[in-house]
């Protein structure tokens, strides 16, 4: 009974712990944003924060879904875990891996995120990212979403949902 009741709040731990596996995947992420596109410097640079996931995995038979995990920066340092979860239901078949980086704006916005109080349509207004993608970014109730195919194949008429959940680091990690 005790073991039942354990593993039933796992999920909902309040902190996570620190990853340097996860830290070094999320740089190498936005490094391959900037090597196709170096006025990314400037975003993250203005940004007051953003999420990085470096592989989010999709796919779909009528009824779609895409999670992934990543890590979340404020002022240019990793604070925490970063969680996207994406439910859909419509004409949808197939699978894709894709990276995406979400920029948030303002204090506020990144408050927002952290509060996990973010959530938008499966089909939010994201740039798929290209030279010169970055030349398009327009903050929309100050969240901005790039992504990045890594392969696959998805062809998708749906109705979703995504949410972003954030979880604080235990501790500080040392940068």
């Amino acid at each position: 009974m005790t073991l039942a009741l354990v593993l039933a709040f796992l999920p909902l731990q309040l902190v996570a712990q620190y990853n340097p596996v996860a830290l070094e995947k999320a740089e190498e992420t936005m490094d391959a944003f900037k090597d196709k596109d170096p006025k990314f410097d400037v975003y993250f640079d203005d940004a007051y924060g953003y999420a990085v996931f470096p592989s989010i995995g999709k796919g779909a038979f009528v009824l779609g879904g895409a999670h992934g995990a990543g890590t979340a920066f404020e002022q240019g340092k990793p604070v925490g875990k970063a969680k996207i979860t994406q439910l859909t239901i419509g004409f949808q078949a197939g699978g894709q891996a894709y990276r995406q980086i979400i920029f948030f704006e303002s204090e506020t916005d990144m408050q927002r995120f952290k509060d996990n109080k973010i959530e938008f349509a499966a089909q939010a207004s994201a740039v798929a990212v290209t030279e010169g993608a970055s030349t398009n970014l327009a903050y929309n109730d100050g969240v901005a979403v790039f992504t990045m195919t890594k392969g696959g194949l998805m062809y998708e008429a749906s109705l979703g949902g995504q949410q972003l959940t954030y979880k604080p680091y235990k501790r500080k990690p040392r940068r």
